[in-house]
């Protein structure tokens, strides 16, 4: 499936002007220096773009801040997300401002342990 060329022009140009809590919790996450896991940041996935996104452990990081307004919208969007095969946290701005420490342990967590059971076509687990 080939990705929407807007939508990878966004996706630069969020890389470029991320707001206060993404780069904090970025410099945390960058250069395998959380966990020794390759995180990249502003991932095209699908008609979505993610935060930050570590493949090799399918997992996906949102930092939510007061655009986010419309639940219903970032639930369509976590399952979407879910059924591709990643795990979805998110976190607030203010949550990443304020505690951190908090954020990255909840991260930390998540890389170590195992992902959620993906069902075989016959629905019989792995």
């Amino acid at each position: 499936m080939q990705t929407d060329p807007l939508l990878l022009d966004r996706a630069r140009k969020m890389r470029r002007q991320m707001t206060e809590p993404e780069t904090r919790l970025w410099l945390a996450l960058r250069g395998r220096r959380f966990h020794n896991t390759k995180f990249t940041r502003q991932v095209t996935i699908g008609p979505y773009i993610a935060d930050f996104c570590a493949r090799s452990a399918h997992l996906i990081i949102e930092v939510d801040g007061d655009t986010h307004t419309d639940q219903a919208r970032d639930d369509r969007r976590t399952s979407w997300l879910s059924a591709q095969g990643f795990r979805v946290l998110r976190f607030t701005n203010a949550d990443v401002m304020m505690n951190l420490d908090g954020v990255l342990q909840m991260i930390a967590v998540a890389l170590t342990t195992a992902p959620h059971p993906t069902l075989s076509p016959e629905g019989r687990g792995l």
